[in-house]
């Protein structure tokens, strides 16, 4: 691997550079590439430069599907130092392609098991739960005469034609969850047969995870398919939002962290994988997502049911990890007609 570092440059169109940490006499500059909701990032910078401000973090933000292609793209000549907040399925899939460095951070042996890579030491660690919820405005679905949807099922229904918004998987996370939970709930074939039908009643496929549910509670369209996190700030926010769990259950992804192989800052590359799973850190997780990796930390996330960590599938992380590929092609060839333009 070449592992020459290049000074960084935006890609036109693809990424954000965002320097939100701005401790004074930084020592260190990491480049963190993240796809952490923007207006989460301030926040989690901050929080890391109390305990580090001798650190500096220049975030590299942008939706999971996005990240995940520019990180691939510059396997043999990497620019990021390390990724916090990447699906774990995106992690595993370049701790395969030899892209991660090693680590066992401190506290590790406080993490939930199913929150880590199980080799030792680790490549990767999990932070958190973001999983799919439906976001449905009830002002613009009682202007259109459109009933409550309960499950994945409903959504097929003709009386949705057009109603719906959900992510392009190939630039979301969201939208690949959601993809890899069907295939998962309905079996293969089953799978794009639900996506065939509920295609019919789909308005646009946006490239972020977060977008159908702005979209929904703006009213552009009666029902948004996001994910919790973006649902309860929504409804939070006061947009006329009734947040709904399919019954069948909803599909899930792990946000997590690892150093990128390679890195010349490696002792704070260790030192921001540290943090990332301390205890502060968790409760900062909290205040979006309702499970967090370490047991005993999270409270109840106000707007989601109380039977939330119930509704999660058992989730196939190598079945989502090792066909992503292929899983997004396919859709690509039945489905690109309706994503909105880059």
């Amino acid at each position: 691997m070449t592992t020459t570092r290049k000074p960084f440059r935006l890609l036109a169109g693809a990424a954000l550079l965002l320097g939100l940490s701005e401790a004074a006499h930084a020592a260190t500059e990491l480049t963190v590439y993240t796809a952490i909701e923007a207006d989460q990032l301030a926040a989690y910078a901050e929080k890391f430069n109390a305990a580090h401000p001798d650190i500096r973090i220049n975030w590299v933000r942008d939706s999971t599907g996005i990240i995940t292609a520019k990180l691939l793209a510059e396997k043999d000549n990497p620019q990021a130092d390390v990724i916090w907040g990447l699906a774990a399925t995106s992690l595993m899939l370049m701790k395969a392609e030899g892209m991660l460095e090693p680590y066992a951070p401190k506290g590790l042996d406080k993490l939930n098991p199913r929150f880590r890579d199980p080799a030792n030491p680790p490549e990767w660690v999990g932070m958190d739960v973001w999983a799919a919820a439906i976001c449905f405005n009830t002002v613009e679905a009682g202007k259109k005469g459109l009933p409550l949807p309960k499950s994945w099922a409903d959504l097929t229904d003709p009386v949705y034609r057009g109603a719906i918004v959900m992510p392009n998987p190939n630039s979301s996370g969201t939208g690949f969850l959601d993809v890899s939970s069907w295939l998962q709930l309905f079996g293969e074939e089953g799978g794009w047969e639900y996506m065939d039908k509920l295609h019919e009643n789909i308005g646009v496929y946006t490239h972020s995870g977060s977008a159908p549910c702005r979209m929904a509670g703006a009213g552009e369209y009666p029902i948004g398919i996001s994910f919790e996190y973006r649902a309860a700030r929504t409804k939070a926010d006061g947009a006329p939002i009734e947040i709904v769990i399919p019954e069948e259950g909803v599909g899930w992804d792990m946000e997590a962290a690892a150093i990128v192989r390679g890195t010349p800052n490696l002792e704070a590359a260790q030192t921001l994988i540290d943090w990332a799973i301390s205890e502060d850190a968790m409760r900062m997780y909290n205040e979006g997502y309702a499970i967090v990796a370490v047991d005993g930390i999270a409270k109840p996330l106000e707007g989601l049911p109380a039977n939330f960590t119930e509704m999660l599938i058992d989730n196939d992380f190598e079945f989502a990890a090792m066909n992503r590929a292929r899983i997004l092609e396919e859709w690509q060839k039945r489905y690109d007609g309706k994503s909105q333009p880059k």
